[in-house]
């Protein structure tokens, strides 16, 4: 977990040198107390929880537009923001998502969209001379039988799950674009591959959302209609690793304060449930006493979905919120926000 103790010691290192930095096991890129720090999506699920645990470690200058403020797909829009706020650190969180559902009824928008947030703000971020920028991109864009556990290398080694294409080749772009302006450009912009998130501020919309705040929804829904049954999609034979937001929000800022290298680094827990154990612990954590229907006409995306995750963890960072602790907070938040 990143420690005010670490922050202070980046704040000492900054008098003193690459080596120092070096020695230190920091980033000689790593953010000052006073650094100009844009949060690109800040009103999202990741956002919301950098934006906090920013502020917890010290980090107070933050800047922040919400999508009607500064619309992240118009290029000439994104010119003028670095211009005029000139930041010095881009955690760039802003993208267009959504669950299976969504990703195959707006392929369109799910590409275009992801591909000119990514183009506009990494291209203005080498502009305007921003020392280092973040990028995320999913575990979801891994091929679609990739081995398992999913090492940063397997990238681009076989076809796409073809239920959210769009959306992977958009992130995909992304990263590459990040691994070219570094090699043109002598940029310091780093990518990372969270896997499945959920927590408080997810989108719960049944339509929309993922499988996990979809779930959770569905199931506090039915315990408060009386319902007899809920259904769920697929057969609950897939296998999925799910990593609260506060963590990655911890480990967000654990990479840009160490982390200089040019490749990806996954972000998970390094464990994984099937759908069905999933629906088992959401089930017991909202109360819900009725029957549960797998409907196996809907597709159960991705067989199987686990990040490695010894190369963050050889950094020193792990998750500190195992899967039922998060459930059970994630439901605590939607109860007191509906």
């Amino acid at each position: 977990m990143y420690t005010t103790m670490m922050r202070t010691g980046v704040i000492a290192m900054a008098a003193m040198g690459s080596f120092a930095y070096a020695q230190a096991g920091i980033s000689p890129y790593a953010m000052h107390e006073d650094a100009r720090i844009y949060v690109a999506g800040h009103t999202g699920l990741v956002g919301t929880a950098l934006v906090e645990c920013l502020r917890a470690a010290g980090f107070n200058n933050i800047i922040t537009r919400t999508s009607r403020e500064l619309d992240l797909c118009n290029q000439a829009a994104v010119d003028a923001f670095f211009a005029q706020e000139r930041p010095e650190y881009v955690f760039l969180c802003a993208a267009k998502v959504g669950g299976i559902g969504a990703n195959k009824d707006y392929p369109a928008d799910f590409i275009y969209d992801n591909v000119m947030i990514g183009t506009n703000v990494v291209h203005a971020a080498y502009k305007y001379g921003v020392t280092k920028l973040l990028y995320l991109g999913s575990s979801c864009i891994y091929p679609r039988m990739c081995p398992q556990p999913m090492k940063e290398e397997y990238l681009l080694t076989g076809p796409l799950e073809w239920t959210n294409e769009p959306y992977a080749i958009a992130k995909i772009a992304g990263i590459r674009t990040c691994q070219a302006y570094n090699r043109q450009y002598g940029t310091h912009f780093i990518s990372c591959m969270p896997t499945n998130l959920y927590g408080p501020r997810d989108n719960f919309n049944l339509e929309t959302s993922h499988v996990l705040p979809a779930l959770l929804m569905k199931f506090y829904r039915a315990k408060q209609q009386g319902d007899k049954h809920v259904t769920v999609w697929g057969t609950g034979n897939a296998l999925r690793e799910f990593l609260y937001v506060e963590d990655l929000a911890d480990a967000l800022l654990f990479l840009m304060q160490n982390y200089d290298g040019d490749d990806i680094v996954n972000v998970g827990t390094g464990s994984e449930v099937s759908i069905l154990q999933l629906v088992h612990i959401i089930k017991d954590a909202v109360g819900f006493q009725g029957e549960l229907i797998f409907d196996t006409s809907k597709p159960d995306g991705t067989p199987r979905k686990l990040l490695n995750v010894d190369r963050i963890h050889a950094l020193g960072w792990h998750h500190q919120v195992d899967l039922k602790e998060g459930i059970e907070k994630t439901l605590a938040w939607l109860e007191n926000h509906l």
